[in-house]
């Protein structure tokens, strides 16, 4: 009898301690590891972008609104349109009434957010119901690790899919719905004019984006940039020098410029051909790669969940928004790629070592999505913010050093001329026009800059 109780006492001593081991965590441990948790699924939908081939606009689409419900589940407090970022909205959200609430605690609040981003993606995307593993494994790890009871975990399932009815009600008036309703896009014969590419030829992509609603910029050509150099084939003009750059500059490639180029490929579109196989290779979209950004300045600044959300939430709707404008000009130019172009009037067996994707030219998505993100990104969390660029490690390449947003995405920029896809005058227009767009919406969000200390930035 001794024997047992001795027994059961050491059972107790060892089972104790590792059963309450998420309890004995402090507050900042608690707020990490939910906060990893928000980055961790944010991934799951990024791999569901992945395998759907989705393209850069609509990727971004799908960050907005996923976390936007994240967003709003976390901030649930009165008039939701009285939030930061929401308040400056184009078009006010839905009354969220008060149907169903959930007590204001963050742990809660954390899940509930993070089950309702899924939600959305699930409810969102193509193949948004391969969410539903995510939505278990979420639900699990908060159990395990004793963040939340069952009853708790139930009542925050309710609370996000309540949240997340209103966003989808809300994103299904932005347009989206009537994109396969509207004139279908025809490319020209015309010299100076985009036309498909090889190898794989495919018809453009989102031509019609123009028409679907922004979050913050009045309108898709509120910040128009400048006409494009003229297609001309005259040697002595801009154009063809570009071109010459484009053709010279691709035949001397240095490994670090062929690094940079397939570092900040991000082409989803990627095809290679085996025989008469065609084969789509795995590849994050340009806003995928900068919400992984996003993830990896908010861990290593140590960001706690909600601050962690305000900006990945920020430059998913900043995001949303550049696409809507770059894309705005691509269908308006209709200019020509280096491809096309070189081979007609250069050489005709020449390749750039990226692919070309499958849209016109001008201006540069990277260059505008690249600058936008940045600006944002150096707004909150500095000018010298040095960081470990991860985010494609998953897909093959080697991470790589930044010291800061802003370098990066001049790097990102440039890839573009080494890439062989993109026009010097496309990818300087294009920072500055996403430029414009990030100080517009600082501009409208007055309180937001500097939310860090330049404690961040070591």
């Amino acid at each position: 009898m001794l024997k047992s109780q001795n027994l059961l006492i050491l059972s107790l001593l060892f089972l104790t301690p590792t059963s309450n081991l998420f309890a004995q965590k402090t507050t900042a441990e608690k707020e990490i590891f939910v906060r990893d948790k928000l980055i961790e699924h944010l991934f799951s939908i990024t791999d569901v972008m992945v395998t759907d081939v989705t393209s850069p606009p609509g990727a971004a689409r799908f960050y907005s609104y996923s976390l936007l419900a994240a967003y709003l589940a976390y901030n649930n407090e009165g008039n939701l349109n009285d939030l930061p970022m929401v308040e400056h909205f184009n078009a006010p959200l839905p009354d969220l009434g008060t149907e169903i609430t959930i007590e204001s605690n963050n742990m809660k609040l954390a899940f509930a957010g993070t089950y309702a981003m899924l939600e959305v993606g699930k409810k969102i995307m193509p193949s948004g119901k391969k969410l539903i593993n995510a939505q278990e494994a979420l639900v699990n790890q908060y159990l395990k690790n004793r963040i939340l009871k069952k009853k708790e975990i139930k009542q925050g399932i309710s609370y996000a899919e309540y949240i997340a009815s209103t966003v989808l009600e809300y994103a299904g008036k932005d347009g989206y719905l009537q994109l396969s309703t509207l004139k279908r896009y025809s490319p020209t014969n015309d010299k100076g004019k985009w036309y498909p590419t090889p190898p794989a030829y495919l018809a453009a992509i989102d031509p019609e984006w123009r028409t679907i609603r922004p979050f913050f910029i009045n309108s898709a050509d509120a910040f128009s940039p400048a006409p494009p150099a003229a297609y001309s084939e005259n040697k002595n003009s801009s154009f063809f020098k570009q071109l010459t750059e484009i053709y010279e500059v691709t035949s001397n490639l240095t490994e670090e410029q062929r690094l940079i180029a397939n570092f900040w490929d991000c082409n989803p579109f990627n095809v290679s051909y085996s025989g008469h196989m065609a084969i789509g290779l795995k590849k994050i979209s340009p806003g995928g790669h900068w919400m992984g950004i996003t993830g990896i300045a908010s861990q290593k600044a140590k960001l706690d969940f909600k601050e962690s959300l305000f900006i990945h939430t920020l430059v998913a709707l900043g995001l949303h928004d550049a696409f809507i404008s770059c894309w705005d000009e691509k269908y308006r130019s209709d200019r020509i790629r280096p491809l096309t172009a070189i081979n007609r009037l250069i050489d005709e067996t020449w390749r750039p070592i990226l692919q070309t994707p499958p849209f016109p030219e001008y201006t540069s998505g990277h260059s505008v999505i690249s600058k936008t993100s940045a600006v944002l990104l150096t707004s909150y969390f500095g000018d010298h913010f040095k960081f470990i660029d991860t985010s494609e490690v998953y897909f093959g390449l080697p991470e790589r050093a930044f010291d800061s947003f802003l370098i990066a995405s001049n790097e990102a920029a440039i890839s573009r001329l080494y890439g062989g896809i993109h026009f010097r005058d496309a990818i300087e227009v294009g920072m500055q026009q996403g430029e414009n767009i990030a100080q517009y919406i600082l501009e409208q969000m007055k309180t937001y800059p500097n939310r860090l200390s330049s404690d961040a930035e070591k």
